[in-house]
């Protein structure tokens, strides 16, 4: 009999790795779920190098036992052209919620929906998830075979839902999840959209005008001043136009430069972590960076604890998703201490990272025992916060930009106009 090694999940989200020996993978899956383990791997021990979460079965017979990697490469290479965006995944959620609340069963439902599917990698995914449940398989495990589509956040819950037999409200929930974070990452892009356009402006008029314009004034100022010295503020321009003028190949690649070296810096741990600690302290933005932040902590850790989920397992989750290494480590840390069996509140205090509005809900949530839903109430509230300081950013940002513009123009045209000056008075 074949032996499998698998890595799976315990009740507390804990992850345990081991060998079990079965007829084949599906049923491997199956004696791990009796265990009440959830499986997020198994793989045939003599495939051991296989990558976590791509050697189950349970893909349209495509990946036979022993095919090498080169093959499944070449079987997943059509869905590395295609990326499947958050509206998408959010209306095939919707969708499947409908399908199911209304009694259709799983498989026939994903099975309507990959009809009608136009993205290719999505619809690919579904078709295998429907093999992967008729050969045994769970909602969930069918949706760990996609990692790329479906993060842990909608893995997890899946999870929950199947276990409590509530998928439909699960997916309801997860829906309306995405729906929100969608609507605040919208309305920040959307804020920060006429700004943008101005800066680009502006520095598209400053670079015309220092290339361009001053190059041919400085010409002409040495014909008609016949060597006079030209004003300060007139040779302060002068200086910069020559500057850029002949150094802007280096100044561009210099830019590129350093906006490469941020990105690296930005893949390591470290690097991220100052990159994030800045954000999050920045003069003008780092507010609406913490607020935002904050409210998909709350609203992440609210969702997948009212789905039922182990609530360290959920902060597993919250730590991978929240997309701020600062806040990663402050939850890294509130997992340990309620791992030790503290209360969230005093970890979530002594982080420093959280507001102490946040703390507060926290610890009232957990007196009362409603947490998920006081969660649920600090993100809404953070959402409404997010709004209004995007509203008040937005009318700050303007006229501060438009009168950098004026400043930047109008010291050119002063500078340009004061030898036309002295000119005039030698004419005179």
């Amino acid at each position: 009999m074949p032996k499998y090694t698998y890595v799976a999940l315990d009740a507390r989200g804990a992850e345990t790795r081991g060998e079990i020996e079965a007829d084949n993978q599906t049923t491997a899956l199956s004696k791990i779920r009796e265990k009440g383990m959830f499986p997020t791997s198994v793989n045939e021990a003599t495939a051991a190098s296989t990558r976590p979460g791509k050697g189950k079965s349970a893909s349209r017979g495509k990946t036979a036992a022993g095919s090498g990697g080169g093959l499944k490469k070449e079987i997943k290479l059509p869905v590395l052209f295609s990326r499947v965006k958050t509206k998408e995944l959010m209306v095939f959620t919707r969708q499947l919620a409908t399908l199911v609340d209304a009694g259709l069963p799983l498989v026939r439902s994903m099975q309507v929906l990959e009809k009608q599917e136009k993205n290719p990698a999505l619809k690919k995914a579904l078709g295998e998830m429907a093999d992967a449940i008729q050969s045994g398989s769970t909602f969930a495990e069918a949706l760990a075979q996609h990692p790329k589509i479906y993060n842990k956040l909608y893995v997890n819950m899946a999870k929950a839902g199947e276990v409590g037999g509530v998928l439909d409200q699960v997916l309801v929930r997860l829906a309306e999840f995405m729906e929100k974070a969608q609507k605040i990452k919208n309305k920040v892009m959307g804020a920060m959209m006429y700004p943008l356009v101005v800066m680009i402006m502006a520095l598209g008029i400053l670079t015309f005008l220092m290339i361009v314009i001053i190059p041919k004034f400085k010409e002409i100022f040495s014909e008609l001043l016949a060597g006079q010295a030209l004003p300060g503020l007139t040779q302060l321009v002068m200086s910069a136009s020559e500057l850029m003028t002949k150094r802007l190949p280096f100044l561009v690649v210099g830019v590129a430069g350093v906006i490469f070296l941020g990105k690296m810096a930005a893949k390591t741990k470290q690097g991220a972590l100052i990159l994030d600690h800045v954000k999050l302290n920045m003069p003008i933005f780092g507010n609406l960076v913490r607020k935002t932040v904050v409210g998909r902590f709350t609203r992440t850790l609210g969702t997948l604890m009212a789905s039922g989920v182990p609530v360290l397992q959920a902060l597993n989750i919250v730590r991978d998703t929240a997309g701020n290494e600062v806040v990663a480590k402050a939850v890294s840390q509130i997992h340990d201490a309620v791992k030790e069996g503290e209360n969230m509140a005093p970890p979530i205090e002594a982080s420093g990272v959280f507001p102490p509005m946040v703390v507060s809900m926290v610890q009232v949530g957990e007196e009362t025992g409603e947490l998920p839903e006081m969660l649920m109430k600090i993100a809404d509230s953070y959402d409404d916060e997010v709004d209004n300081a995007v509203a008040g950013l937005t009318s700050v940002i303007e006229p501060l930009l438009i009168v950098f513009l004026a400043l930047v123009v109008g010291t050119i045209v002063i500078a340009l106009f004061l030898p036309l000056i002295s000119i005039i008075g030698n004419l005179s």
